[in-house]
């Protein structure tokens, strides 16, 4: 029996056990076995209160499109002010770490329970529970625990090792903190003097005298006086002969721009797990300036599907005509992917977008 059941039971209990002489308002009754039903929908990390069922990840794709895009993105990057679901691995030590399923929840029961029970915001509760279990089974997709087909049942459940379920320690600050800031404070010689040691002109970093300054409008960028002997006047330096300019190299032939444009474009559908540019980093994908002729599964830092490693082992470099054919249909091109994209079908458009790649390399 859940928490929430058990606390039901225990307000009941308290109810009738009332003295028969207290005042009564013919308020409240026992609670029938269906309603605590009804509320006995909570599963605790051990698994407990989980219903009999199961989902995949390809079904949880479809309805994770269906009934939750909509707020988090369709590969749980987040859309507006709704949170994300899934990456930030490796930044809860970042000043703004990135909290998602993968990279901070330590149970997965919570995961399933908070579906259950509070998704589709504004509709919630329309899930069954093999539907749950497929959503369930999707975010872990997404995150890169599970492959893409993983099945995701109540026999299963407790063997989905979650990243950061070590990451959790019971709050000691009782102990460790609290005394530190609850001793008097020290209001008189708290600690030794303070001696000024050097000061800003002995470390040069505030200069004493007169300063010599580049002056552009004088002739050859003297000032007044720098220079030259005092009561003299500066001397030019003698004239720097100019050796001969090399010819410039002519500039290796880069992609169409016309193209370009229309792949930054066609970016957007991208951007949600990718970046790149300047300060492009990895995200739910690995961020991909240079992507363009580098080994597959090369990106320093992110945890690549075992099929992206084996292919980057191998010797896989993402030539454009490699590109193509990845970006035509990912999972067809390689089983085991991560990436749960479906696909580009126009080759005009892969055409553009690998222009734009590109045009960002490494």
């Amino acid at each position: 029996m859940s928490k929430s059941a058990r606390n039901l039971l225990a307000a009941t209990a308290i109810i009738l056990a009332l003295p028969a002489s207290a005042q009564t308002y013919n308020l409240g009754r026992t609670a029938l076995p269906e309603e605590i039903a009804a509320w006995d929908v909570a599963v605790e990390p051990d698994g407990t209160g989980l219903p009999v069922g199961s989902g995949d990840v390809l079904t949880g794709e479809d309805l994770w499109v269906e009934n939750c895009a909509m707020c988090h993105g369709d590969f749980g990057e987040g859309a507006g002010a709704y949170p994300v679901i899934a990456g930030g691995d490796g930044t809860l030590r970042d000043r703004r770490p990135v909290k998602t399923v993968g990279s901070y929840w330590p149970y997965l029961s919570t995961v399933w329970d908070y579906v259950h029970r509070s998704m589709p915001f504004g509709n919630a509760q329309i899930l069954t529970d093999d539907e749950t279990y497929a959503i369930t089974a999707y975010i872990l997709y997404s995150n890169g625990i599970v492959d893409d087909d993983f099945v995701l049942s109540n026999e299963n459940f407790t063997e989905v090792p979650m990243p950061n379920a070590e990451g959790f320690y019971a709050d000691d600050r009782v102990e460790t903190e609290f005394p530190l800031f609850t001793a008097e404070a020290c209001m008189a010689d708290c600690g030794p003097a303070v001696h000024v040691t050097r000061r800003a002109t002995d470390l040069q970093s505030t200069p004493e005298g007169a300063v010599t300054v580049f002056a552009p409008d004088r002739p050859n960028g003297v000032a007044d006086g720098a220079g030259a002997p005092e009561g003299g006047e500066g001397v030019a330096p003698a004239p720097v002969q100019e050796a001969a300019a090399e010819p410039e190299p002519e500039p290796a032939a880069g992609p169409d721009p016309a193209l370009v444009a229309q792949g930054e474009g066609l970016w957007r559908q991208c951007r949600s797990c990718h970046t790149v540019g300047d300060n492009a980093r990895n995200g739910t994908g690995p961020q991909l300036n240079g992507v363009v002729g580098r080994h597959a599964g090369a990106v320093e830092g992110f945890r690549y599907s075992p099929p992206m490693q084996e292919a980057g082992e191998a010797g896989l470099i993402w030539t454009v005509e490699e590109l193509d054919q990845f970006l035509a249909d990912p999972r067809a091109y390689m089983r085991g992917t991560r990436m749960s994209f479906r696909g580009i079908r126009d080759a005009g458009d892969r055409a553009a977008i690998i222009a734009y790649l590109q045009a960002h390399p490494g």
